[in-house]
């Protein structure tokens, strides 16, 4: 997460927070084979956002660091469901400390690649 703040900070982007249950949640599962695996999710993403995966997996060991970044950016966002998507602005406020401003969020949005993309830039345009 640090690096990725860094990332879209200096490359001025929005970063993409996909909360998932990447072994075991089957929405999660839909939108990464039907959005996320897409040749125009891939350009729209490297022309918009920093992408990062907060991942709550059942069987798939974590490291417990990343477990409890991933538990606090869930909690500072109020993550009750997955999948759920956050797109935020990185922030450095004078003294140095770090934001995320959340602009929106989405979920799961039937109608593949196309459908999604949309609300996604609808979350995008309102922040400018």
């Amino acid at each position: 997460m640090e690096k990725a703040f860094d990332i879209a900070t200096k490359e001025n982007k929005k970063l993409f927070l996909f909360f998932t249950g990447s072994d075991w949640c089957g929405w999660c599962i839909k939108l990464q084979n039907e959005v996320f695996k897409t040749s125009d999710f891939e350009k729209w993403a490297n022309d918009n956002v920093v992408l990062v995966e907060l991942d709550f997996p059942r069987r798939t060991p974590q490291e417990e660091t990343l477990k409890a970044q991933n538990r606090q950016l869930q909690g500072m966002f109020q993550v009750r469901g997955y999948p759920t998507v956050h797109i935020v602005q990185p922030e450095k406020n004078p003294e140095g400390r770090k934001n995320l401003k959340s602009l929106g969020k989405t979920g799961f949005v039937r109608g593949g690649a196309q459908k999604w993309l949309a609300v996604a830039n609808n979350i995008i345009k309102g922040s400018s």
